[in-house]
């Protein structure tokens, strides 16, 4: 299994509203490393789900229930989107200070390259984030 951060400003598209809809296409990407993320994704493959611009908070979890495919969305270009359905919510959100203050997350890809809205993470970092979230 892989692991992975999606980044979404709340007032776009909140959690709360992700759970509501049981899953959802992850549509919109155009940023060609993120787009090459998306592609890297697997079926099962664990998403954490990060409130950016307000918030700026890991908020819960997600699963890959589709790799993928083309992005509706896109007019043109070669752009790609996952589907997701939510798995578990944080009980504690982990903010960002947090991982900033987390010295195994010091190289978490949200720490390096803060405008990347689909970024890897390595099993330690997203065994960190579970167990900062509350997360069993």
């Amino acid at each position: 299994m892989n692991y992975w951060m999606v980044k979404q400003e709340p007032d776009a598209y909140a959690w709360d509203q992700f759970v509501r809809d049981k899953g959802t296409v992850w549509t919109g990407v155009r940023n060609f490393q993120a787009r090459n993320n998306l592609r890297a994704m697997k079926k099962g493959d664990e998403v954490f789900y990060y409130h950016s611009v307000t918030g700026k908070s890991v908020v819960g979890t997600a699963r890959v229930t589709r790799e993928a495919y083309r992005d509706p969305s896109a007019e043109d270009g070669d752009w790609a989107c996952v589907d997701l359905v939510p798995r578990q919510a944080c009980r504690t959100p982990v903010t960002l200070e947090q991982i900033k203050a987390e010295p195994s997350l010091r190289g978490i890809a949200l720490l390096r390259q803060s405008r990347l809205s689909v970024m890897p993470l390595s099993p330690a970092e997203a065994d960190t984030l579970r167990r900062l979230g509350g997360l069993g």
